[in-house]
């Protein structure tokens, strides 16, 4: 039972990580790109290392926190200009290839040693160098804080029965919020949204009781970080939510499926599409700013397995959907770690050692995805009705 709870700990501590916020903001770029408007859009992580290089250069060079988020979205404004002008006119394919091409340029530039004091080369930027004006941002104390101090270890001294019914119970929080969010039209606006945020908080309050996490406040990995990576996922969406809700949205969706019929009625298809390409690559610029927060700037930690990541996180919780490229993401990072730390835990050294136990948690996710692509090829939240690509 320690060992099981060890692994969810591990799961939980994964789910509110910087990183997964960080990634989860990229997916909702793709979203824009791929899910909204029917981009094949293959180099993702190439906005998000713009941005992460941007912001850590601008910084590292002595220059304003500030100025370095306005260069990190600069420079993949330029990304996607240059290329959206050459490809939007073509078929989608072209610029899956433009793209994906563009990106590992981006990042084989990023490792050039010609450039050694400006990207760091291979080794990157070290965090150190880009991270206090961000951390003295902080209005956090200092010291540490457990999340909800009141959790299983103060019921019957945490015996098992205490966990298993709070896992019960929360399992079936989380499946009534998704049944929530897929009911459409089954309940009114005001009592489903209503509803949606009291699952919402009583399963993060289930969650906090049975994995207490417990992080420094200001540290490079702690709860300001943390705190402000999902401030912005939030934020993300509701910009999302208003956007696919306007005539704008309805245009995207209108691209998407017959790109002719929107022409047809007057409508500039080139301009709609450079002007999702651009939304949702500053949307990744933000992400990779995010991503290395927490961490430092590596060019191969963005590289193209990132943008094949985003992809799946994407499929899993729903491609058009406000909530699930978070939900697909969440549920990725998670699903991967729960794999990964099980199979150290209960598969001997003998069988399987840790590098291979990573590599296995991704063979799983594979295999998990080609299932889904199959038998659910909406995702979680998707709708079937919104895969009729044109693309």
């Amino acid at each position: 039972m320690d060992n099981l709870q060890l692994i969810l700990n591990a799961m939980v501590r994964e789910a509110v990580s910087p990183q997964t916020a960080a990634v989860a903001i990229a997916v909702i770029g793709l979203n824009i790109h791929f899910g909204f408007t029917g981009l094949l859009n293959m180099g993702q992580a190439g906005f998000m290392l713009l941005g992460a290089y941007g912001m850590g250069i601008t910084v590292w060079q002595g220059l304003p926190f500030a100025l370095g988020i306005l260069f990190g979205f600069g420079a993949a404004l330029v990304f996607a200009l240059v290329l959206g002008v050459p490809t939007l006119k073509l078929r989608g394919d072209y610029l899956a290839i433009v793209t994906i091409s563009a990106a590992e340029i981006i990042r084989y530039v990023g490792r050039s040693s010609l450039l050694t004091d400006f990207t760091g080369s291979a080794q990157g930027i070290p965090g150190s160098q880009y991270t206090g004006p961000f951390r003295d941002l902080s209005f956090f104390p200092s010291g540490s804080l457990t999340l909800l101090p009141f959790n299983y270890h103060d019921v019957a001294d945490g015996a098992v029965w205490v966990r298993l019914l709070g896992w019960a119970i929360t399992i079936g929080a989380v499946a009534a919020l998704v049944y929530l969010l897929r009911s459409g039209d089954r309940f009114s606006g005001v009592a489903r949204n209503g509803l949606v945020v009291l699952l919402t908080v009583f399963t993060v309050l289930l969650v906090l009781f049975l994995f207490p996490l417990n992080y420094q406040w200001t540290g490079v990995s702690g709860w300001w970080v943390r705190f402000v990576a999902w401030s912005l996922v939030a934020v993300c969406c509701f910009v999302v939510y208003l956007l696919v809700r306007s005539p704008w949205g309805r245009l995207l969706r209108g691209i998407r499926e017959d790109e002719d019929a929107i022409r047809s009625l007057g409508k500039n298809v080139f301009a709609i599409k450079m002007q999702a390409l651009i939304i949702g690559g500053l949307f990744g610029a933000l992400g990779g700013m995010v991503y290395v927060l927490a961490s430092s700037v590596q060019p191969d930690s963005m590289g193209r397995s990132l943008t094949f990541f985003c992809y799946t996180a994407l499929l899993l919780g729903g491609a058009a959907t406000i909530f699930g490229p978070v939900l697909g993401t969440i549920m990725f990072y998670v699903g991967r770690v729960f794999i990964q730390q099980g199979a150290q835990v209960y598969v001997p050294d003998s069988i399987m050692n840790t590098q291979e136990a990573a590599w296995f948690s991704y063979i799983v996710v594979g295999i998990a995805l080609m299932l889904l692509v199959i038998f659910r090829p909406q995702g979680v939240l998707g709708d079937k009705r919104e895969l009729r690509f044109d693309v």
